[in-house]
């Protein structure tokens, strides 16, 4: 009898032991088979040449010859910035908000992944995205018509395939770039709704400022804007925008980037102070907009191809060559 129960238990022990090596021999395929789009069901994912040479719809910034910004040509109102250029306030807000093991994962965050378990099971809504993960779907467009398989007809199967799609090029991106140039390309991609795209345009829209200028305040209530660009937009929703303002301040404090006694100051500020320069650029911003309309036809070509920063006439004579009633040359100074 005990020789019997000993051999049902070594079989046991052998069918989990090859039950372990299927699931891992399956999990290797299942992967090949993403990498490589195994007959077109999961769709493509970036390789190693958009890897290193992304795209992105930028600005074409048209200035003077003597260094005034006359206007923008624009699909996506975006213009790059470096690292340097941004704010600690709002890197230290996004990474308390989005991602507080940033610099310990190498794109994808497994203990965040197995937490959100937990909280479909307590209804606790949560994302468990990394910003490495994040910027693959902002920067590669997984969930985009471009980026389609077979198997994305079946619901549950295809948020399964575009979620493993999108771990899969957060670690390339990690093996590709350091931690501040993925923080850099994500703010400089992600969509603050207002009609603008990357912190440049964002910190110009919503406070007049550069990114490097914003406060904590200011930082919070940007950070807060990537949940929903509607939801809490601080000039169409200010009291739901100061709510989601504050949680990003209290989740700043939860991980040491501010303290309560400045959280407690911080919280009672209201919106509205914060956003009295908001204004939303669109292509009529600026000067000189009859010479621009002018100008832009020989722009087009430009426009389509990427970011161009061209320097036409100086600010008097592009001035001058637009009519009286539509002048208003205020001149802009180049940004350092």
């Amino acid at each position: 009898m005990i020789l019997f129960e000993r051999g049902k238990f070594r079989r046991l022990i052998r069918i989990v032991w090859m039950a372990f090596a299927a699931f891992w021999l399956f999990l290797l395929f299942y992967v090949f088979a993403v990498s490589v789009d195994l007959f077109g069901l999961f769709g493509p994912t970036p390789d190693l040449r958009s890897l290193e040479n992304p795209k992105n719809e930028l600005a074409s910034e048209i200035y003077t010859a003597d260094g005034a910004l006359l206007g923008k040509y624009f699909i996506a109102n975006r213009s790059p910035v470096e690292y340097e250029d941004i704010s600690p306030n709002l890197i230290n807000a996004l990474v308390a908000t989005e991602d507080v093991r940033f610099e310990k994962h190498s794109g994808v965050d497994f203990k965040g992944t197995f937490a959100i378990l937990g909280a479909i099971l307590t209804f606790d809504p949560r994302g468990s995205s990394t910003i490495s993960q994040q910027l693959a779907k902002n920067l590669y467009k997984t969930r985009g018509e471009a980026s389609e398989g077979s198997l994305y007809s079946v619901p549950y199967l295809k948020m399964f395939v575009i979620k493993t799609k999108e771990w899969m090029t957060a670690i390339k991106l990690e093996r590709s770039y350091t931690k501040r140039e993925i923080i850099t390309m994500y703010l400089n991609t992600v969509d603050f709704g207002s009609n603008a795209y990357g912190i440049a345009s964002a910190a110009n829209t919503f406070f007049g400022k550069k990114p490097a200028e914003l406060t904590v305040s200011e930082s919070a209530v940007l950070v807060g804007l990537l949940k929903s660009t509607t939801a809490y937009n601080p000039k169409r929703n200010p009291e739901r925008s100061q709510q989601r303002r504050n949680t990003v301040l209290a989740q700043m404090v939860k991980y040491g980037y501010l303290t309560e006694t400045n959280f407690d100051k911080l919280k009672k500020q209201p919106i509205g102070e914060l956003i009295r320069n908001y204004s939303v650029e669109n292509h009529n911003s600026g000067m000189a907009t009859y010479f621009r309309s002018v100008l832009q036809k020989q722009l087009q070509r430009w426009c389509r191809a990427g970011a161009a920063k061209t320097a036409t006439t100086s600010t008097a004579t592009a001035c001058a060559s637009t009519p009286p009633l539509t002048r208003g040359c205020k001149p802009t100074p180049r940004r350092p």
